[in-house]
């Protein structure tokens, strides 16, 4: 993503491969599409487009209001219930990835009685949103450089859905450890699952893996237990969309399956994700909103339909990986095994 002009400018997720097309959001209205209709998606992304989506609904507004150099005390009223409603318009495109509200409370905390006018209170959150985009991808680039010494010297691995830079502000997560690995060792080889339903690792993992000329391999889905019987993958590294205090990983669907799997053939199932994934208020996954998709993204896919109208269909956008099968979470911070929340309070 790029703020162009005032403008946020999205590569169109749901057109890849086969075209590069650019989503040009003047509005908040168009960035809420954008992610409802994962234009853009993936957790940290996502909170980097909300932020900007935060600036274009305020901009909006003071322009409508007519307050861009009026002191803030003269519409303090009428401001706030704006900033309310723009704030929760964005917040309830998705309920699942924590990164969302986690960016929308980073930009709602600027106050903007603190300015001398509406005006300067609106660079200041353009500003920030500008901060948070920046932040993130020095945050990926730090995952990667702790995942790389961490995994070591491992040459093959297998990766579920896209935690790549499509679905961060740049870099990516899973993938940017993967790219970071390939920068010391010359060569990784990397497993893909298509990830049902709709692709992800299919459309847009590989699409960013022969980009950055590292070598892939797609499977579907249902090819990760024979696969892992070879033992032809040294490790399973993952994104993730919110990670709760007891250490639970919420992740695409799929991920849960793959975790037991992986445990099951002895190996290592690593999660890498930034600290604004972590949700230290939700006490496990149990108590996490899993987002249910409209059905026919599984009754078809690209204008081809295979499953009849009237079928029962069951769309969960995410699943929950119980902490007993992460070997290990990889943020910023460092490399986390167990409970979250106890590693913050040795940390205090």
């Amino acid at each position: 993503m790029e703020w162009v002009d005032g403008n946020l400018h999205l590569l169109d997720q749901t057109k890849l491969p086969g075209s590069e097309e650019i989503v040009i959001c003047k509005t908040v209205e168009d960035v809420c599409e954008s992610i409802r209709k994962m234009v853009v998606r993936g957790a940290p992304a996502i909170g980097c487009a909300a932020a900007f989506g935060y600036v274009l609904g305020v901009r909006t507004l003071v322009k409508d209001l007519n307050v861009e150099n009026k002191s803030p005390d003269s519409c303090s009223s009428v401001v706030t219930k704006g900033r309310e409603k723009i704030y929760y318009s964005l917040l309830k495109t998705r309920p699942t990835a924590v990164n969302l509200e986690w960016a929308l409370k980073q930009m709602q905390s600027l106050d903007y009685r603190e300015h001398e006018s509406m005006g300067s209170y609106v660079n200041a959150i353009e500003s920030k949103a500008k901060y948070i985009l920046q932040e993130d991808i020095n945050t990926n680039l730090k995952i990667g450089e702790i995942g790389a010494d961490f995994l070591g010297q491992c040459r093959s691995v297998l990766t579920h859905c896209n935690a790549g830079g499509l679905a961060t502000g740049g870099y990516g997560t899973a993938l940017g450890v993967i790219r970071s690995i390939k920068s010391r060792l010359g060569n990784i080889n990397v497993f893909a699952t298509e990830t049902r339903p709709l692709l992800q690792g299919a459309r847009l993992t590989a699409w960013e893996l022969t980009k950055d000329d590292i070598q892939v391999t797609l499977i579907t889905d249902s090819m990760c237990g024979a696969l892992m019987q070879t033992r032809e993958i040294d490790a399973v590294i993952v994104g993730a969309d919110r990670i709760t205090a007891n250490g639970d990983v919420v992740n695409k669907i799929g991920t849960y399956t793959v975790s037991v799997l992986a445990k099951e053939n002895s190996i290592p199932f690593y999660v890498a994700a930034p600290w604004s994934t972590v949700d230290l208020g939700t006490r496990s996954g149990r108590d996490v909103e899993i987002e249910q998709r409209n059905v026919n993204e599984v009754r078809g896919f690209g204008g081809n339909v295979w499953a009849q109208e009237n079928l029962n269909i069951f769309n969960p956008a995410f699943d929950v990986t119980p902490v007993e099968y992460v070997s290990a979470v990889i943020t910023e911070r460092g490399v986390i095994r167990g409970r979250i929340e106890l590693q913050e309070t040795r940390r205090s």
